[in-house]
């Protein structure tokens, strides 16, 4: 009898213990206990519980989380102007706004990134935490949502099918920027070895071909002014992102939002990121156009494209070392086999081009999933979010790597470049204007056949005296550069 009551008196004790250290919320589908730690509430409880998919959160990247509570900020501030949102929730919301811009309480931000709900756990997982983080710099507890509501408040005049897609594209506008530094370091990396190599001369290919002579420096401007052209066109491409939809809450409509209201969030987030941020013209085709989506990761694409064909290209010329092209060096980072001594492969080149090929891949899945919305709203949108913010990040990430660990490093064979340059048949090209196409295409002909450099042969014949083949072997004149 007595070890039965004991047993029930540790029971009684451990229900009161857990029910300390949890509190009661409810919604829809009934009661759920919430660690009393969490300033999450219980939607956000049931999606983790429903989501268990990758493991990466809303809070993998921190623009995101960032971007939702700047759209929440924007939203308060439009709902206090057309006078909704009392005065004192503002304030509180304000800094509850403001402490996530900040960095703070991200580990509160909990979804999965792959969900299913259209983006409906990702906002009210932000709801749920901005109300709780309020309600607790107001001096209230977590879950007193009767001075601070997460619906009533935190998405006034709001609906995930609004706030999802702006908070995405706000994401994507903070992540540009950084972006776009990133691609500038390594766009200037290639431009001074493009300064460091202008005299050396060496021989173009074309379809794996001789061509005609140009100098390394050349080329490596080239590999530079590609990627400008591309952070010119991600710079572009802001204005698809900057066209937002908040206002039109459900489908377009704006039902629930007071008049006024849309137009002044886009003015309040546009002064809060320091975009040009514009309300759309027309709010139902916003809500289920998928362009500024499409648009940026189409960006992306061509950035990864022309990354790839780079990295390609720089293998190729390390290719070697003696029995390969071999007129440039990458630098040595680690041994590169397990069975043949010696070996060193191009890595930051081949890391950059797988890379680049996820990034491809992702503007596929953005594309299937833009063209698979139904009628008023696309419920694809989180893994367009997912596939362009990754494919961000990915760059973000490698281009230092590639310039620190590759591009800096780079030197020049330049022994190979002059043998090439004295046993190419291209540069006979060159010759024409003064010994004429007849004479060049017979020295051509007779190069091939007898192995011999197109120099060799016209020193044989005397075709040119040694001053002359100097000034038509000047890198200046002979590549376009005077």
């Amino acid at each position: 009898m007595y070890k039965k009551i004991k047993y029930i008196l540790l029971c009684s004790l451990c229900i009161t213990s857990l029910q300390a250290q949890t509190r009661t919320e409810k919604d829809l589908l009934g009661e759920k206990q919430i660690p009393n730690n969490a300033y999450y509430g219980v939607q956000t409880a049931r999606a983790l519980e429903n989501f268990q998919i990758s493991g990466m959160t809303t809070q993998f990247y921190p623009d995101y989380v960032r971007a939702f509570a700047m759209v929440k900020l924007a939203a308060a501030r439009a709902n206090a102007d057309v006078g909704r949102l009392k005065k004192d929730r503002l304030a509180a919301i304000e800094k509850a706004c403001q402490a996530v811009i900040d960095g703070k309480y991200h580990d509160q931000f909990l979804v999965d990134l792959y969900q299913g709900g259209a983006g409906t756990s990702a906002n009210m997982n932000v709801n749920e935490v901005l109300a709780n983080i309020a309600l607790e710099m107001s001096g209230h507890k977590k879950g007193e949502y009767q001075f601070i509501e997460p619906h009533d408040d935190l998405n006034m005049g709001q609906s995930t099918n609004d706030v999802y897609p702006t908070a995405i594209k706000v994401a994507l506008l903070l992540h540009n920027d950084k972006l776009i530094k990133e691609a500038e370091l390594l766009s200037q990396s290639f431009h001074k070895k493009g300064d460091e190599f202008k005299d050396i001369l060496k021989m173009g290919r074309t379809e794996g071909q001789d061509a005609v002579p140009m100098t390394v420096g050349q080329e490596f401007h080239a590999f530079g002014n590609q990627l400008d052209a591309e952070i010119n066109a991600l710079r572009k491409v802001e204005v698809f992102l900057c066209e937002q939809n908040m206002g039109a809450t459900a489908i377009g409509t704006g039902i629930t939002a007071s008049p006024g209201y849309a137009e002044k969030v886009a003015t309040h987030l546009a002064k809060i990121t320091g975009k040009p941020i514009v309300m759309s013209k027309d709010l139902i085709a916003a809500t289920t156009s998928q362009q500024g989506f499409v648009m940026y990761s189409s960006t992306l694409k061509s950035m990864a494209v022309a990354v790839a064909k780079i990295s390609s290209d720089l293998i190729i010329l390390a290719s070697g070392p003696r029995t390969g092209i071999f007129e440039i060096n990458l630098p040595a980072l680690q041994p590169g086999s397990s069975i043949m001594p010696g070996k060193v492969n191009p890595v930051m080149p081949e890391l950059m081009g797988q890379l680049c090929f996820k990034v491809i891949g992702n503007d596929l899945t953005v594309t299937i999933a833009a063209q698979s919305g139904l009628l008023q709203l696309n419920a694809y949108e989180p893994i367009e979010a997912i596939a362009m913010m990754e494919s961000q990040g990915l760059f973000f990430k490698s281009f230092p790597l590639f310039r620190k660990n590759c591009i800096d490093g780079i030197t020049v064979n330049k022994d190979i470049l002059n043998h090439y340059m004295e046993r190419s048949v291209g540069i006979v090209t060159a010759l024409n204007p003064v010994l004429g196409y007849e004479k060049t295409t017979e020295l051509a002909k007779e190069a091939l056949a007898t192995n011999k450099g197109i120099l060799e042969l016209i020193r044989e014949k005397k075709l040119l005296t040694e001053d002359q083949i100097k000034k038509l072997l000047d890198p200046a004149s002979l590549t376009g550069q005077k």
